[in-house]
């Protein structure tokens, strides 16, 4: 007879974008009203809730039984992040340390920019996920049933409410499937492998609450039994780290395992030191988000805080793991782990980030995004990443900081030679990379423009102040701009000479732009043997600064870009392959 293995709780996180409403979500599963305690209602720190089985049954045991879902796990661990971190922290070695994920969308928002950036983190952790479709309530004439199930709901709408409806849930179908995401009521769904469930559900009334619940049960139970299969050996991440006057308090999320007080644990950082340490204290969050319990073992799957001897610094994010004389394994598994989730470029950006987790997945969206990073780490903007940023090319002086600041040891000057960008939000910061890429992109190829000859065309007019020594007569701009020490020659690309000096309003000018009629002075010139009024003379490019214009056309205007074709016409009459 086989002995059973034992089965974990599934740790659950709920994400999506700022507002539309993860932690009321949250507040409705677990029957409390965090969401009005926090500034501004956005959560502030992580917190974890334990949903034990009872409570399940309690809540979702209809709904189970109509779908003939039997409740085998022993309960769900929730974990509610800040809307900033977009749950982004949450990282074990081989994927997320979420088992299963609660993707939060506004039915009257649909997606907006940070939906999209979680579902693309969800999509490269291969992280299963169902979508709670919130705020139904919103919709106007909405009729929530006494049970508070959406199942069968819908049909005892008004035919206009029903409609409303529709038209948003369709919309949203639309939307996921331009994300790669096939998405399907929760009731339809005849395979959970081809297609995402949706949940229509209220925070504000519960409605479709039980429904999600049901849903993580059902999905937990069919695609994750190995995964929430637990060992002997306690392993965690370390999700916040706070050092107050009694000590290193870390709060932590205990995936695999069972960890007793007088273990020793081992915990990773990123230079490859690997910290071992004892717990003075161990608490265990209490079921329904009722504070902690003081506890000497505490099993997988758990929310934890937990006070250390050591002094040292620890990020956030790293993984920890009880020590049962394998240390030199453990070190071993901490950098390939390390290594794994750092994957670094030959060339590209300085970025750094509040954690590991948070790095990894910052590195994940670069990468979508063909953003290459040479250098990655965790903390604050420090001297080293400014020296660093400053010996990279020009586009690549950057610092990218996801949630973390400028080091008070950096000083004003030193910031002037590269360009930092921090955001709390990663598809802010990407965002604005991109925008200042393009804008630093443009002002170096202008310089570059700038180092060349300007194109002109201008047209001999009828006023010759002088004949020759120097040929001084007036011109119109037909297209670009004329200055100083410009060689031009005429429409059969004969060489006429070089402008000494421009005047307009008798005040000489170093230049001049389109439309504007002014003198040129031109030496070594004789205006009645070799000008005629009315003919056009242009800027006498070589081939090489030609092609340098025609890499660049997008920085030119319309009028510039058509003196360019005329000047290679010219010039192509005698040498068909010039400038090609």
């Amino acid at each position: 007879m086989t002995t059973q293995r034992k089965i974990r709780q599934p740790i659950v996180t709920v994400a999506g974008h700022v507002d539309h409403g993860k932690t009321s979500i949250l507040d409705a599963i677990r029957e409390t009203k965090i969401q009005d305690d926090e500034a501004g209602g956005i959560t502030q720190k992580i917190s974890f809730t334990t949903l034990p089985k009872e409570n399940i049954q309690k809540r979702a045991g209809e709904i189970l039984e109509k779908f003939k879902i039997p409740l085998e796990i022993p309960g769900l661990l929730f974990i509610d992040t800040p809307g900033h971190a977009a749950f982004t922290n949450l990282r074990k070695r081989g994927g997320s340390l979420a088992d299963i994920a609660v993707m939060v969308i506004d039915i009257n928002d649909g997606i907006k920019p940070q939906t999209a950036e979680v579902l693309q983190i969800l999509k490269a952790n291969q992280t299963p996920f169902i979508i709670a479709l919130n705020k139904i309530d919103n919709i106007s004439g909405w009729q929530t049933p006494e049970n508070k199930q959406f199942l069968n709901s819908l049909g005892n709408q008004a035919i206009n409410v029903k409609q409303n409806f529709e038209e948003k849930y369709f919309t949203l179908i639309g939307a996921l499937h331009s994300h790669g995401i096939n998405a399907e009521m929760y009731s339809e769904i005849s395979d959970f492998t081809k297609n995402v469930a949706i949940v229509p559900c209220s925070a504000q009334t519960g409605q479709g609450i039980s429904e999600i619940l049901a849903m993580i049960i059902a999905l937990s139970q069919k695609f994750l039994t190995e995964k929430i299969t637990v060992s002997k050996t306690a392993k965690g991440v370390i999700l916040e780290v706070k050092k107050e006057r009694t000590g290193t308090f870390l709060e932590c999320i205990l995936y695999d395992g069972e960890l007793k007080l007088e273990d020793e644990i081992a915990i990773a950082s990123l230079d490859g030191e690997t910290l071992t340490t004892k717990t003075r204290i161990m608490q265990e969050a209490r079921p329904l988000n009722k504070g902690y319990l003081t506890k000497k073992e505490v099993h997988a799957a758990a929310g934890l805080k937990v006070q250390i001897i050591s002094k040292e610094d620890i990020m956030p994010g790293m993984p920890f793991q009880a020590i049962n004389n394998n240390l030199e394994e453990i070190k071993e598994e901490f950098e390939n782990e390390i290594s794994e989730e750092i994957q670094t470029d030959e060339t590209g950006i300085v970025v750094k980030a509040d954690s590991l987790g948070s790095l990894e997945a910052l590195l994940v969206l670069l990468k979508q995004h063909n953003i290459q990073v040479l250098k990655a780490g965790i903390g604050p903007i420090t001297k080293k990443d400014i020296y660093t940023a400053a010996a990279f090319p020009e586009l690549e002086k950057v610092i990218l900081g996801f949630n973390v600041e400028i080091a008070n040891e950096t000083d004003v000057e030193e910031l002037t030679q590269i360009k930092v960008i921090t955001n709390k939000v990663v598809y802010k910061l990407i965002e604005d990379l991109e925008e200042y890429s393009e804008q630093k992109t443009r002002e170096i190829e202008k310089r570059k423009l700038d180092e060349l000859p300007k194109i002109a065309k201008i047209t001999v007019l009828d006023f010759v102040f002088r004949n020759s020594s120097p040929a001084v007569f007036g011109v119109v701009v037909n297209g670009g701009t004329v200055q100083t020490r410009e060689r031009f020659i005429n429409s059969d690309d004969v060489k006429i000479g070089q402008i000494k000096e421009i005047q307009e309003d008798k005040k000489s000018v170093g230049k001049a732009e389109k439309n504007s009629e002014v003198a040129v002075s031109i030496p070594g010139v004789n205006f009645e043997r070799q000008l005629t009024v009315g003919e056009s003379l242009y800027t006498n490019l070589s081939e090489t600064d030609f092609r340098k214009f025609k890499d660049n056309k997008d920085l030119l205007t319309s009028d510039e870009k058509t003196v360019l074709q005329e000047i290679a016409t010219l010039k192509r009459r005698l040498n068909p392959t010039w400038g090609i």
